[in-house]
């Protein structure tokens, strides 16, 4: 298992899959939740949505240590696991985001027309399968 905190180019290619993550942050009692989410990775973050005002919202602003994970639809030895932290929130301009990812995800726009919010998480630390699971 590798551990960096840069996201290897060997693994970048999950982002191209719909392959799920799982986020993980603190609640509001400190209790450890874990969310399947849609995301994408732009180049230096990993990037997220929630509706505006949720829960989920809150607590990444709270708290914005979060791990994430991800494992390849094709191979589910060819993973990778993110610890990291909410560096930016910004709003999803005309659901420009959730729209491409609901696309990527499931083939179609976001149905759901409400307000969103982007996350964008700093990569503080990153264990993989890298070269053994391909």
């Amino acid at each position: 298992m590798a551990t960096t905190s840069t996201l290897p180019e060997a693994l970048r290619d999950l982002f191209d899959e719909p392959a799920l993550a799982h986020v993980s942050y603190l609640n509001h009692k400190g209790q450890i939740v874990s969310y399947p989410m849609w995301v994408d990775f732009d180049g230096e973050h990993l990037v997220v949505s929630s509706p505006v005002g949720s829960r989920k919202g809150k607590a990444l602003r709270e708290r914005p240590q979060v791990a994430v994970s991800i494992v390849s639809t094709k191979n589910p030895w060819h993973w990778l696991s993110v610890s990291g932290r909410v560096v930016d929130v910004q709003p999803d301009d005309n659901l420009e985001f959730i729209d491409r990812m609901s696309r990527k995800y499931s083939g179609s726009d976001y149905q759901r027309r409400t307000p969103r919010e982007i996350f964008k998480i700093a990569i503080d630390r990153v264990s993989s399968s890298d070269e053994w699971g391909r």
